[in-house]
Formats: structure tokens, C-alpha cells, sequence
């Protein structure tokens, strides 16, 4: 159990659970405290103590998209700076995401100094 609000925390979005704890280890090493969800939905009825800084977020997810998600969060108002990742190879995709106002796109596998470049700028580290 959470006691308190965290801060400066990075929420990592991705059904597959090897790839969502790796990037969670990789943010921590680099002092980005991470909470892993495996789906949109999970991420949406998540403890609203936990305030989310950033999100790293899949694009296919196994229910409602990464896309989708973040289009559902901007109509609530929310300003959470997105990072995608993925591994489908389709331009459409990246012009969605860039248009939907993400702070990056990366392609699976991407390199890890990449993905804290970019949680680095979200975060204004």
C-alpha cells in the first residue's frame, strides 16, 4: 500500500510483461520511479493517489490502443506528456501519435538512452 502522493513518477503501459518490467528497472536505475500497467484499461482505474508524471505508452494494446488512451485523456483534460513505443512498422501510426501530441516516438527494440532522453524532456529533468 501507498501511503502519500508520489511524485515524478513515469507510468509504463505495455501488455507484454518482460518488456514493461524492463523499461520499470531502466527508468529506476536511471531515478525515475515507474508503475507498470498492463493495459489502457488498468492505467485508467489506477490508485489516484499515484500521480503520473509521464507516460510510456504501447500503442497495441490487447484492448483499447495507446492511441486511443491518450485521445481519451486529452478529452479529460489531461496534459500527461506521452511517449510511445511500438513494434508495428506502419507510418500511419507515427503520424497519429506525433498528431496526438506525443513528446516521442520510439520503435521496439528501441536504445534505453533513448527512452530517458525522452522521459527526461516529459519530465523537465
Amino acid at each position: 500500500m501507498i501511503v502519500g502522493k508520489l511524485r515524478g513518477t513515469v507510468a509504463v503501459v505495455d501488455d507484454d510483461a518482460s518488456l514493461r518490467r524492463s523499461v520499470g528497472r531502466l527508468l529506476y536505475a536511471y531515478g525515475f520511479p515507474a508503475v507498470e500497467y498492463q493495459s489502457a484499461e488498468a492505467f485508467l482505474g489506477r490508485d489516484p493517489n499515484i500521480l503520473i508524471d509521464c507516460l510510456v505508452l504501447d500503442i497495441d494494446l490487447g484492448g483499447m490502443s495507446g492511441i486511443e488512451l491518450q485521445h481519451k485523456l486529452k478529452e479529460a483534460g489531461s496534459k500527461l506528456p506521452v511517449i510511445f513505443i511500438t513494434a508495428l512498422e506502419d507510418p500511419r501510426l507515427k503520424i497519429q501519435a506525433e498528431q496526438a501530441g506525443c513528446i516521442a516516438y520510439l520503435r521496439k527494440p528501441f536504445a534505453g538512452f533513448g527512452l530517458i532522453d525522452a522521459v527526461k524532456k516529459a519530465t523537465g529533468s
